[in-house]
């Protein structure tokens, strides 16, 4: 039994790499190219694995990253034959990652302007009571590959025999995974995967989500950095489900 579902990479592979860079605490100017290539091939192959139309381009900084690392390896007299030859890539790398992180500070920068410049209310007549508020930690595509690899590492192994399994689509999952959401409101994403007897219900499930998330039907969240990963719908449950029924969307099986 496979599952074989198309989604749009929303993220590139310096989202990714970046991704990995803060999860690892390190500074982009001083890159452990041979452990963040490690987690970039991994987490390029858990994609790979789930069917996600993984781009070229995460491709070509695959072998980039490669290239990067080989150097590292090579003795100093090879390494500065290398040098002769054109600019460092690791150097390189970096000049790009650091252009890249500007730029997109920069649009989050704006896109927060813009939400201020919407919510705005006009003063009350009395003071409003002091209310806490929570700061929301903004997840990526790769936080959600990053969770989901620790879900199918805390799997018991699975032993292969005969079986006749429900076939279940990955459109009727996610319309499980509304009615769900619908019932008990905000959700821990580990729970999600509480009820799955198997891998492959596992790996349906996640595909589920990410459509969900895809087509903004729910939102995912944290309160705090490494916090649990917090998800909710983003609309009444009948506005979805129409949204759903007109989107068509593509079935995995």
């Amino acid at each position: 039994m496979s599952t074989e579902v198309r989604l749009e990479i929303f993220e590139g592979p310096l989202d990714l790499l970046l991704h990995l860079i803060k999860k690892n605490e390190v500074s982009i100017t001083d890159i452990p190219i041979a452990t963040i290539t490690e987690q970039y091939l991994a987490t390029v192959e858990l994609m790979e694995s789930l069917s996600l139309d993984v781009a070229g381009e995460f491709l070509v900084m695959a072998a980039t990253l490669i290239h990067i690392k080989s150097r590292i390896l090579l003795p100093a007299e090879d390494d500065e034959e290398d040098d002769e030859e054109g600019e460092d890539p690791k150097e390189e790398l970096i000049r790009r990652l650091l252009e890249y992180q500007r730029f997109k500070e920069a649009a989050q920068d704006l896109e927060r302007q813009d939400i201020l410049r919407r919510d705005v209310f006009t003063r009350p007549s009395a003071a409003p009571e002091a209310v806490e508020t929570v700061e929301l930690e903004r997840l990526s595509l790769f936080d959600l590959i990053s969770a989901f690899r620790h879900v199918l590492e805390q799997l018991p192994e699975e032993r292969i025999h005969e079986v006749t399994l429900d076939r279940v689509s990955v459109r009727e999952k996610m319309s499980l995974l509304l009615d769900d959401l619908h019932r008990k409101g905000k959700v821990i994403f580990q729970s999600l995967f509480e009820e799955a007897t198997s891998r492959i219900e596992v790996i349906v499930t996640f595909l589920a989500m990410l459509e969900l998330v895809k087509m903004r039907a729910v939102r995912v969240w944290q309160e705090q950095r490494l916090g649990s990963i917090l998800i909710e719908l983003t609309a009444p449950l009948g506005e979805i489900q129409d949204r759903l029924a007109e989107s068509g969307g593509e079935d995995g099986t």
